[in-house]
């Protein structure tokens, strides 16, 4: 089992920039495929961005691509999601994940293990 916490949200403008972080317990965070997902208000839950417990792939939802960058340090047992060129549309309630599956699933219901969550707000 594995415990996520997040941090980094906050309120920015449009154009900033934040960085999320997610340390997880337990000393077997490598072995985990790692999720950033959020979700809006009204709106389902939805994968931004992803990286395989090898470093070797990664997804990134379209809507994301070229601002977000997810990465991982495994001596740290953190996973962390640059994000640039924030946008308003970008606000929402973001979340780590863990899945257990060697591929990167792209739906809630690949993941096992759920952070609490980090609020992130742009403003226009």
């Amino acid at each position: 089992q594995v415990q996520l916490v997040e941090s980094g949200g906050g309120l920015v403008q449009a154009g900033g920039s934040l960085r999320l972080s997610c340390a997880a317990s337990g000393r077997t965070f490598s072995s985990y495929t790692m999720g950033w997902f959020r979700q809006a208000p009204g709106k389902e839950r939805e994968l931004v961005a992803a990286v395989s417990k090898s470093v070797r792939s990664t997804y990134y939802a379209d809507s994301v691509k070229g601002r977000f960058t997810i990465s991982r340090d495994n001596a740290k047992n953190t996973v962390y999601l640059q994000m640039n060129n924030l946008k308003p549309e970008d606000t929402a309630v973001y979340y780590c994940a863990a899945s257990v599956f060697s591929g990167i699933a792209t739906i809630p219901g690949g993941y096992n293990y759920w952070g609490q969550g980090t609020q992130v707000t742009v403003s226009s």
